[in-house]
């Protein structure tokens, strides 16, 4: 697509809406655009957050709004309408979960097939919401990785497009939309930094073409810096960052409570790397215990009910504020990949549940004291 076909202001139309996405995306019309409408998430201004941080301009770009609940609806409507565009009937992809529930939702809506591919030990409300969608479900007894090895030799042997992220370019073409929705909801200001959950790098890779696209176009002035957040048993990216490495280290028996951002090999790590260093910014490696903290700290002061890797922003952020990565009165940006429903288990451990009362007032009064002296 040629530069000068970008739209010279904001389209008016709503952010999921064909009349924005075409302009913006490589794709002719919105004939075989899927009729499921994705992203047009806000943008959260999260002041409770902003007072026990300490940063007076954060904001949560809130993508469990998603009709999933991922950002990854974002790669598979794309995925979905060039497939149909080029005449396929069934797409497959291997996910750790939610490119996965993604794509079966995507694809149960446009009419054709969806094969996924995820680690028999995906948390079984992601394994549910693609069952319950139609997927023809492969869970793997092995990891990601090998997954996705074998989504490859799948398609290869059967005939079926293939999502598999970073394989795929309009994987990262769907995700831009994210930096598209941050930089127009920001309009007149824009972000000085966003703080991105990381697994692969296409996340991250897409929100970086999609500042890129609009600085090229002239609707913003500079692309903001980008911080990778990874988790400890996962962390080969952000540890290349933090060390210098111009190449990764693959993490073998890569593990975190966070599966979404679990993998031994990153497949999109130079792509990754390149537009982490170009924008400015760096990457933070923080805990599962941290996350864990992070989905009820979350949820509490701000409402947005986080799956693991959704909220880690919120531990990465902590880390990149004492590190002197970020400032604290800088416009900051935490993209919040994935709802808490879809990983329940994992957030029960931020939680202590309360036992059962008599149904009685006195006990009301004694349960109410308890709860209000911490």
């Amino acid at each position: 697509m040629a530069l000068d076909d970008y739209p010279s202001g904001w389209p008016e139309a709503a952010a999921s809406s064909p009349e924005f996405l075409i302009p913006f995306w490589p794709i002719s019309s919105a004939e075989h655009f899927p009729p499921f409408p994705v992203g047009d998430t806000p943008l959260l201004a999260a002041p409770e957050l902003r007072r026990v941080l300490g940063t007076p301009n954060l904001q949560i770009k809130d993508d469990t709004r998603n009709p999933s609940g991922s950002t990854k609806d974002r790669a598979s409507f794309l995925v979905v309408a060039k497939a149909k565009e080029y005449g396929f009937k069934t797409v497959a992809t291997a996910s750790t979960g939610n490119a996965a529930t993604a794509l079966a939702a995507v694809a149960a809506a446009s009419g054709i097939r969806a094969v996924v591919f995820v680690p028999a030990s995906a948390p079984r409300a992601k394994l549910v919401q693609m069952l319950a969608h139609g997927a023809a479900v492969m869970p793997v007894d092995g990891t990601y990785d090998e997954a996705f090895e074998l989504c490859c030799a799948a398609c290869e042997e059967f005939g079926w497009y293939n999502r598999n992220t970073a394989l795929n370019p309009f994987t990262i073409e769907g995700k831009k939309t994210v930096a598209l929705e941050i930089a127009r909801q920001m309009t007149p200001d824009a972000p000085d930094v966003v703080v991105v959950p990381t697994g692969d790098g296409v996340i991250l890779s897409g929100i970086a073409k999609g500042f890129h696209d609009l600085v090229r176009g002239g609707l913003i002035a500079r692309p903001p810096r980008l911080i990778a957040v990874q988790p400890d048993g996962s962390d080969s990216l952000a540890r290349a960052l933090i060390t210098g490495s111009e190449s990764i280290t693959p993490v073998p028996g890569a593990n975190s409570v966070a599966d979404s951002l679990t993998v031994e090999a990153p497949r999109n790590a130079i792509q990754c790397l390149r537009a982490v260093r170009a924008s400015g910014g760096g990457g933070v490696v923080v805990s599962d215990g941290e996350i864990v903290d992070g989905i009820a700290e979350l949820a509490q002061h701000t409402g947005v009910f986080a799956e693991p890797a959704g909220a880690a922003v919120l531990p990465g952020l902590r880390s990149a504020l004492q590190s002197g990565l970020i400032e604290r009165r800088e416009r900051i940006v935490l993209l919040v990949t994935g709802t808490g429903l879809k990983d329940v288990a994992s957030a029960a451990r931020a939680v202590a549940e309360p036992s059962p009362i008599k149904p009685k007032l006195a006990d009301v009064a004694q349960r109410w004291r308890e709860f209000a002296t911490g």
